[in-house]
């Protein structure tokens, strides 16, 4: 499971990396695979999933989150 986390957290910030560049005018993916090809496709369907499993793991895979709920919150 923690290689499937591993994966997903990758894939996860490549995604947002992808974002950021698209905000600023810039698509990375598109520009590495081409708009709207095959690659892209699959590239943004994984991520998708990354960020799907991520919502439902998380919690039990990061240290942070898994602390008890009693204690303070660090910043």
């Amino acid at each position: 499971m923690k290689a499937i986390h591993v994966i997903a957290f990758v894939l996860l910030e490549i995604g947002g990396l992808n974002w950021l560049l698209v905000g600023l005018g810039f698509n990375l993916v598109d520009a590495i695979f081409g708009a709207g090809s095959v690659l892209s496709t699959i590239v943004y369907i994984l991520v998708g999933i990354s960020a799907l499993w991520l919502v439902f793991t998380h919690k039990s895979a990061c240290k942070t989150c898994s602390t008890s709920a009693s204690a303070p919150a660090q910043m």
